[in-house]
């Protein structure tokens, strides 16, 4: 079976070393020191080890069952989400005036890697109900928040989103749930919602689906979508639970991974539903937590990455295969392990230095959204909303990869189900789908993220770069290893928008056509400005004589892993899109 540590150094180090969230001037940011930080890790870690992840495998053989109308969740579930919402999990970074901790949203997201990384499927329960939590914060009634807030916070009750129909998952113009208005303010919600995740469970006692719907008579497409609270059971004003509403589970998904969550088709027939924020603005307010979501999927890819990892280099270590070219370095034994071999090497190096950039990347994201939230900073937001796509697409793109390399180093026993390995890949395939596939993260980045604002955030990032590099040029240490890869990855990324910029508007499918290939050259420079200053942190760390050595040695190695072997994709990415939309639409569709 394989197991799960918490990466507790390397994200004390991203937080402390790389971020100094604890010298930050955003409001909350002052009580992250390192052994505040420290504590709440280690705890985390301790529930994701011990509860969490000895069910990711019992998750995923078992499954969730729908009887008579109830989906019972795999046995041991409900003890171990008993066991986070118990502790306050559920509501670290939740409002304090509705039962919350009101952590920032940077050690939420550390604390969410480790409990992605040991049971994604468990986790996915309490990750939705934040979901309905911040839509329901920032557009709800005060009678609404009264009344769902501090049941969400504390995970009595559990929440879902309901957005995608049979026949409409990314178009929801074709969206045809209706809401009916009654004479008391309350709505008839009548349709059906498919792939809704933890939509109906055994393990809180009500669940709060928010809910997309058409009120009869307003306008055509996205234009006339409203959002709705349809409770399971009805909720009497003195908080108590009443009656079953009228949305049931009509069937579970059969689904290729995250087994242990339930992914339902939801009925509603007649259902009472109340109006949250305005009439027919319902995406803006379902959107709200879209910058939110999208940052934890790409935890998702992430964290299934690192979960693969730490049992791939398990494995590479102990199993003992044939020997090393340069002489046996386990004369005693009738082979060498596998991590001597160059190609096992460079997969596990693969994997490590995903990871960690990866890791970097996300919870600098984090602190973009705390700023942008906390300090009402609207550069911050539009330069974490630019950032959005590529964290989600380009994480759970390459976090996929790293899980099927994971695989990989196991040879045979990688396809054998009693290792587990493959549950780490068929877990984190969903990741690229669900919350916007990754191809419509692409086309979000380059048509509209892009030219926000007359392309302003992009250009910060790029003046980011930019300064990074020119603050430290004269460090030989950091030169040939650092910083003149990431100036050539930032030129081709430039080149790669110049090149839409000149060919976009006479031909819209130069640019898309490029979409996915600019979202990955993104990507790797958002890794590589992460190595850069990883490195730069590592080695004054090291210079200053604090720290483990051997982990900040470690630590360069890895950049520069990265900075000689990933980095140079970008120039790949740049020649594709540059060859423009001529061999991709060149073949007519009835030719495929």
């Amino acid at each position: 079976m394989p197991s799960y540590t918490a990466p507790i150094r390397d994200l004390s180090f991203v937080l402390h070393d790389l971020l100094a969230v604890q010298d930050g001037d955003i409001p909350g940011y002052a009580d992250l020191d390192r052994e505040f930080t420290s504590a709440i890790l280690e705890e985390a870690g301790k529930i994701a080890r011990d509860v969490l992840a000895p069910l990711n495998m019992v998750g995923d053989t078992r499954g969730c069952t729908l009887e008579n109308g109830v989906v019972r969740t795999p046995e041991g579930f409900k003890a171990a989400f008993d066991t986070v919402r118990a502790g306050g999990w559920m509501g670290l970074d939740c409002d304090p005036d509705y039962g919350g901790q009101g952590m920032p949203q940077v050690l939420a997201t550390a604390v969410g890697e480790t409990q992605v990384a040991a049971n994604m499927a468990l986790n996915m329960y309490w990750g939705l109900t934040h979901g309905a939590y911040s839509a329901i914060h920032k557009h709800g009634t005060e009678a609404q928040k009264q009344t769902y807030l501090p049941k969400l916070v504390s995970g009595e009750w559990t929440g879902t989103m309901n957005l995608t129909e049979p026949h409409c998952g990314t178009d929801l113009g074709l969206l045809r749930t209706k809401a009916e208005p009654l004479d008391d303010g309350s709505y008839r919600i009548t349709g059906q919602k498919i792939f809704i995740s933890a939509g109906e469970h055994d393990m809180a006692d009500n669940i709060i689906h928010l809910v997309l719907a058409r009120i009869p008579g307003g306008p055509e497409g996205v234009k006339g979508i409203s959002l709705f609270v349809v409770p399971k059971f009805m909720v009497h004003e003195n908080g108590s639970l009443g009656a079953r509403n009228g949305v049931s589970c009509g069937k579970i998904e059969e689904k290729m991974g995250i087994h242990g969550n339930a992914t339902c088709v939801m009925n509603y027939d007649g259902a009472v539903g109340y109006l949250v924020g305005q009439e027919h603005k319902g995406l803006r307010a379902m959107f709200t937590m879209m910058n939110e979501a999208r940052l934890g999927v790409g935890l998702q890819g992430l964290a299934q990455a690192e979960a693969a990892y730490q049992n791939a280099l398990a494995y590479a270590r102990d199993r003992l295969q044939g020997r090393d070219v340069t002489g046996a370095q386990n004369p005693d034994g009738p082979a060498d392990p596998l991590i001597v071999h160059p190609d096992v090497r460079r997969m596990l190096m693969d994997q490590k230095s995903f990871v960690e950039g990866g890791r970097a990347f996300l919870l600098w994201g984090a602190t973009l959204i705390d700023r942008s939230t906390r300090l009402d900073d609207a550069e911050a937001e539009g330069l974490v909303s630019l950032l959005i796509p590529v964290i989600k697409g380009f994480l759970t793109d390459k976090g996929f990869e790293a899980t099927v390399q994971a695989q990989q180093v196991y040879g045979g026993h990688g396809y054998i189900e009693e290792w587990g390995m493959s549950q780490f890949a068929r877990d984190a395939r969903i990741a690229m789908i669900y919350e916007g596939t990754n191809g419509v993260q692409a086309l979000d980045l380059v048509g509209r993220k892009l030219g926000a604002d007359g392309g302003r955030h992009v250009m910060a990032f790029f003046e980011l770069v930019k300064g990074f590099i020119k603050e430290h040029e004269s460090d030989e240490t950091l030169k040939a290893g650092f910083l003149e890869p990431l100036k050539q990855a930032s030129k081709d990324l430039q080149a790669a928008g110049m090149y839409f910029m000149q060919n976009g508007m006479k031909n819209p499918n130069a640019a898309l056509a490029g979409s996915t290939d600019f979202l990955h050259l993104f990507g790797h420079v958002c890794l590589g400005l992460m190595w850069a200053k990883m490195a730069r942190a590592a080695t004054a760390a090291l210079a200053a004589g604090a720290g483990d050595r051997d982990f900040l040695q470690a630590k360069i190695a890895t950049g520069r892993y990265y900075m000689a072997r990933q980095l140079p994709a970008t120039g790949m990415h740049l020649k594709r899109i540059e060859s423009g939309a001529e061999p991709v639409m060149a073949l007519d569709a009835a030719a495929f």
